[in-house]
């Protein structure tokens, strides 16, 4: 498999004229994502569903001289497929089409004994973790067609690639994730111009993190920052031609 290029640096305007949806795109990985994809030319659609964080990273953006971005607040976690629709509707609308998705949004309480789970923390984590990520896709696909060079990135976990004990319902919803990937990465032609990869950025600095592992000293795990450049390829021209591939 090919690997992501060891201190990769995107060119400046990698992501020029591209128009890139993220989400969880408040805080955490999807906000430094949003910031590096602003930073290298892209158009950046905001969701999340706080708007009020969704609203600083939009000023953060603006700041820097990026383009300006577009704000799309959503709770994924009570969305409807009708909300999903309308989604792809206005972005054809707005902004004409789209070039890349990154699914950064995920939903983790804690880890658990399967026993230990109740429904609403299993359905919330299923429709956030797995059926928001299928939905969004789903309805933009035929926009992502329609696009010269096409990326959708999962990001992963390594819970969702090895069987731990207590990893609970967020583990099993990632795992699902990666096949949920790998299924469409093979059902698209092989030739076309949409590609599907996931990318586990390993241990962060996040909220998800400490709620995870609350006695881990901050200071010990990277920022999100330091996950971007892979992002970056990962979303740009230079990882064209790769689809199917869990990074």
């Amino acid at each position: 498999m090919t690997a992501i290029p060891v201190n990769y640096a995107p060119p400046s305007d990698l992501l020029a004229g591209r128009r890139i949806l993220i989400t969880g795109a408040g805080d955490g990985l999807g906000r430094a994502a949003a910031l590096a994809c602003a930073a290298h030319g892209a158009t950046v659609v905001l969701l999340g569903r706080t708007v009020k964080k969704l609203e600083a990273v939009y000023d953060a953006i603006e700041a820097a001289g990026g383009s300006a971005p577009a704000i799309y607040p959503l709770n994924l976690g009570g969305a409807s497929w009708k909300d999903y629709a309308d989604l792809a509707s206005t972005i054809e609308t707005e902004i004409g089409g789209i070039d890349g998705v990154l699914h950064c949004a995920a939903q983790f309480k804690q880890f658990m004994p399967l026993t230990d789970v109740d429904p609403k923390e299993w359905i919330e984590s299923l429709q956030v973790n797995l059926t928001a990520p299928f939905a969004l896709t789903r309805h933009l696909l035929p926009l992502l067609e329609q696009a010269a060079d096409a990326s959708v990135v999962f990001v992963s976990d390594r819970h969702g690639r090895e069987v731990h004990a207590y990893d609970g319902i967020y583990g099993i919803s990632k795992a699902a994730l990666e096949h949920l990937m790998q299924t469409w990465a093979a059902e698209l032609p092989q030739t076309g111009s949409v590609r599907m990869n996931s990318y586990d950025p390993g241990p962060l600095r996040t909220g998800h993190r400490l709620k995870g592992y609350p006695g881990e000293i901050v200071e010990q795990a990277p920022v999100p920052e330091t996950a971007t450049p892979a992002l970056l390829w990962l979303l740009g021209p230079d990882s064209r031609g790769i689809s199917g591939s869990a990074f």
